[in-house]
């Protein structure tokens, strides 16, 4: 046998019926593979099983005992950096590094992702590594001002946008950063789409523009903490996307997928040609509380129906959904708006 005992060889000997109960007592088991042994002889003999094909799974393993912090000792740190758990987490920082590849959401080795483990320290991806071909051993640990604690390569240079959103949010337990071209466009543009158009983007998303500063700048991960108490997902000007979960790493990602597929049906409808429908001040409103009631952020909760479709800054062919008397409500004036009428028809009579 092995000198030196590793998850994947326990992993395999599970696969293979073998027993574990009798291992040399002079082998040296890896912290990892301490660990599996531990979750299955607390949980009982199958529970704790998996394989490193199976895909990541959020809550199948559970996390220490002994939460660990910028505090905890170097030893207890590379524990954890060696744990099942850890593992998993890192598993997952892959996937969806692979899914954001996979989908043309970065190119070259753009786009960085994060997950709190601790009170304040997150595993995070490395820098100058493709999302789409990252492994568990390239994952970093680090503190919550951008110390690393953990890991070979060195982490995302934008680390401290993403730390500085978890400090500003504690609900954020994972973030997502990423370049999807659509998304991107409407940041390029300084321009937050448009409202009351489509039901999932009105529930999961709630968006906003952060302007433009050198990226991995302290300045620019500011900009973007101070609007993630009312919003879930930044347009970062002339730059990128980056959205925070308050339940999982998927649950950030699945907030680009949303927010790009809303952009890009967004300009499609733009070009028909016709005016888009949208939806009714009562029918978002019916929206806002299912998302009120899943705990996402939105500037809108609180609103009046007569304030809910503001998409003053769209051109192509979008209005507000308002019924007009609700506009009159607002307190618009009637005979500023006949005069200014008036004086554009007379411009205009000229110019002919």
């Amino acid at each position: 046998m092995k000198n030196v005992i590793s998850l994947r060889d326990v992993e395999a000997m599970v696969r293979q019926g073998q027993s574990l109960q009798n291992l040399p007592t002079d082998v040296i088991l890896t912290p990892s593979a301490r660990e599996f042994l531990h979750d299955r002889e607390m949980n009982g003999s199958g529970s704790a099983a998996r394989t490193t094909s199976s895909p990541a799974a959020p809550g199948k393993i559970a996390p220490p005992e002994k939460p660990i912090n910028s505090k905890s000792s170097k030893a207890e740190l590379e524990v954890f950096f060696q744990s099942a758990y850890a593992l998993n987490l890192k598993e997952q920082l892959c996937d969806i590094g692979r899914r954001l590849w996979g989908r043309a959401y970065v190119d070259g080795n753009g786009g960085n992702i994060a997950i709190r483990v601790g009170e304040d320290i997150a595993l995070c991806t490395p820098t100058l590594v493709s999302k789409g071909f990252m492994k568990p051993e390239d994952m970093c640990l680090v503190d919550f001002e951008g110390n690393q604690l953990a890991g070979v390569k060195k982490r995302t240079s934008e680390i401290l946008m993403h730390l500085q959103i978890m400090k500003r949010q504690p609900k954020a337990v994972a973030t997502c950063h990423c370049h999807p071209p659509y998304s991107t466009g409407f940041a390029v543009a300084g321009l937050v789409p448009p409202t009351c158009m489509i039901p999932e983007y009105e529930v999961f998303a709630s968006v906003a523009v952060a302007p433009y500063r050198t990226p991995g700048s302290p300045e620019m991960g500011q900009l973007v903490a101070d609007l993630v108490d009312k919003h879930n997902t930044i347009l970062m000007a002339n730059h990128g996307v980056v959205s925070w979960s308050h339940n999982s790493v998927e649950d950030a990602y699945f907030k680009m997928e949303i927010l790009e597929a809303y952009c890009r049906t967004i300009l499609v409808t733009a070009q028909l040609g016709v005016p888009a429908k949208t939806m009714t001040a009562p029918q978002l409103q019916d929206l806002l509380k299912i998302k009120q009631s899943l705990g996402i952020p939105d500037p809108r909760h609180g609103l009046k129906e007569c304030e809910l479709c503001d998409n003053d800054e769209w051109r192509p062919g979008v209005s507000c959904a308002v019924p007009p008397k609700e506009l009159e409500a607002t307190g618009l004036d009637s005979e500023a708006e006949k005069a200014v009428q008036a004086i554009t028809d007379q411009i205009l009579a000229k110019m002919k």
